[in-house]
């Protein structure tokens, strides 16, 4: 999704690689949690999240998406993200010790914070976002060990393709047909990448693809 912001704002002004070395390592977060706490809706889940909390994680989907999950609405789209609640706006997903009960297991979005992305021709590389963390005294790590996710290279192409083609959905929903057809396709499309029980026994990128194409279709694109 689209950031309107000055990257030397917010960052400092380097992009990263996977093979890079960054300033983010955190020592385990050890003693704060404040980054799962008061982020209103800015935990946005992609289909890999449901999948890594629904079929590795063990989350039903209905307990996913009545306890811990609501839906947004930013630019005519509708997307789930994580629901902070009760005292101090928690991620539901914080024990009583203020550590993560899913982290082996946990949003995109977590894994890489504090980085951010920025996309551009088709892709994306990694940022810092500096004013985020409160650990100040961050170790330097290297980008693909610190975000922690098997298969990287097809799990960067996965978050490429699902993040254009949300901006092709955009697009066409501020369209004339699809200003008619809002409601709908925000329905199916939910229901196609979201609510739709993945297979575990099959790989994720594998279905994640076929629906990506019914997506596509669903859209004229």
């Amino acid at each position: 999704m689209k950031r309107e912001v000055r990257m030397e704002e917010i960052s400092d002004g380097k992009l990263y690689g996977p093979e890079d070395m960054v300033r983010a390592g955190c020592g385990g977060c050890e003693g704060c949690s404040a980054c799962c706490r008061g982020m209103g809706s800015s935990v946005v889940l992609d289909p890999l999240d449901i999948y890594r909390l629904n079929i590795l994680g063990k989350v039903g989907m209905d307990e996913l998406f009545s306890g811990y999950l609501d839906l947004h609405v930013e630019d005519g789209l509708i997307l789930p993200h994580l629901k902070m609640e009760g005292e101090g706006e928690a991620c539901g997903f914080l024990d009583e010790n203020g550590r993560c009960r899913v982290h082996p297991f946990r949003p995109g979005l977590c894994r890489l914070f504090p980085l951010g992305r920025f996309y551009e021709d088709g892709g994306f590389r990694y940022f810092l976002q500096v004013n985020e963390c409160r650990k100040t005294s961050r170790s330097k790590v290297k980008v693909k060990r610190f975000i922690d996710t098997p298969e990287l290279e097809r799990n960067e192409r996965f978050v490429a393709d699902w993040h254009y083609f949300l901006l092709g959905v955009q697009d066409f929903l501020k369209g004339e047909e699809g200003r008619e057809r809002a409601r709908d396709v925000n329905t199916a499309l939910l229901k196609l990448f979201f609510f739709a029980p993945y297979e575990g026994e099959r790989d994720f990128y594998e279905q994640f693809y076929e629906r990506l194409e019914a997506g596509r279709r669903l859209i004229g694109k």
